[in-house]
C-alpha cells in the first residue's frame, strides 16, 4: 500500500509561546504543516515559518472554527490532523496514528485528550478521556463552524485511538480565565441568536438549575473531587459559565 501522507493543520492567534512545542512534536512525521493565523500581534507567524509551514493570515474570527476550516481546506495530504497550538503529539500517539492510517479501515479517528489544568492533568470530572475527532481523511471531514465546542463531522466509519493527545490547556489561572471569558461571550451570543427571551423560566434555568446540575455531575458523579483542589475549581467555573453567559446576554 502507498504511504499515507499527513497534513497537520492549525488556526492560531498570539501563540508564539505554545506553537514551538506543538510543531516540534509533529515535524518528523507531518508531510505538510498548514497554519491559518488570525493576524497575531506576536511572533506566531515567524515561528510557523521556521517550521516550513504553509501560512495564510486572515482576521481573528469569534468562531475560531472558521479559521480551522480554512486550514483544512488548504491541506493537500491524504489525511488531516487538526491540532490547537497548545497540544502536543507524543511518541506513542505518533506511532499509533501512523499505524492506524495504514490499515485503511476508517475515515476518521477519535483521539483521547489529557487536559493540563493548574499544575496537573485532570483524570476525572468528565475530563479524561476527553475524546476529540481530530484525525480524518482529506475530503471526509468538516467543521460545522457554528459552536465553540463542536466536533468535526466525518463521512464514513470512525474509529478510536488509545494514546492521548497532550493538551497544555491551562497552566495558569489567568490563561484559563481568558479562554473562559471568550467562551462565555460566545455562549451569550448563541443565546441571543436563539431569542430565548427574558422570562423567569430561563432565568431559573441558567442562573440556578444548570450550574447546580453541572457541578454535581462533574464533581460528584464523575468524581472531579479525585483531582484535588484543581478538580473543584474546574467543576465550579465550568458550572458558572451558564449564569455568566446568561447575564452577559440579558445585559447586552
Amino acid at each position: 500500500m502507498e504511504k499515507q501522507t499527513i497534513s497537520v493543520v492549525l488556526a492560531t492567534y498570539n501563540e508564539e509561546k505554545n506553537l514551538p512545542s506543538c510543531l516540534e512534536s509533529v515535524k518528523d512525521f507531518a508531510d505538510e504543516i498548514v497554519v491559518v493565523d488570525g493576524s497575531s500581534s506576536d511572533k506566531t507567524v515567524e515561528v510557523a515559518k521556521s517550521f516550513g509551514a504553509k501560512i495564510k493570515v486572515t482576521t481573528n474570527k469569534p468562531i475560531f472554527h472558521i479559521n480551522k476550516q480554512m486550514a483544512i481546506d488548504m491541506a493537500t495530504s491524504d489525511w488531516i490532523l487538526q491540532l490547537d497550538a497548545d497540544e502536543i503529539v507524543d511518541r506513542n500517539l505518533k506511532t499509533e496514528i501512523l499505524s492506524s492510517i495504514k490499515k485503511n479501515e476508517y475515515e476518521g479517528f477519535w483521539i483521547p485528550r489529557k487536559n493540563y489544568f493548574l499544575g496537573r492533568f485532570l483524570t476525572k470530572g468528565g475530563q479524561y478521556p476527553d475524546y476529540t475527532l481530530r484525525l480524518y481523511r482529506r475530503g471526509k471531514g468538516r467543521l460545522p463552524q457554528k459552536s465553540v465546542h463542536e466536533q468535526a463531522v466525518v463521512e464514513g466509519k470512525v474509529g478510536y485511538l488509545n494514546n492521548p493527545l497532550i493538551h497544555m490547556a491551562d497552566p495558569s489561572f489567568a490563561r484559563y480565565l481568558k479562554r473562559w471569558n471568550r467562551y462565555t461571550n460566545l455562549m451569550a451570543k448563541e443565546l441571543k441568536e436563539k431569542k430565548i427571551g427574558y422570562n423567569p423560566f430561563y432565568a431559573l434555568k441558567y442562573l440556578i438549575i444548570l450550574p447546580v446540575w453541572w457541578f454535581l455531575l462533574t464533581y460528584i458523579r464523575h468524581k472531579g473531587f479525585v483531582d484535588s483542589w484543581q478538580g473543584f475549581v474546574f467543576s465550579l467555573f465550568s458550572s458558572l459559565r451558564f449564569p455568566v453567559s446568561y447575564l452577559k446576554y440579558i445585559t447586552q
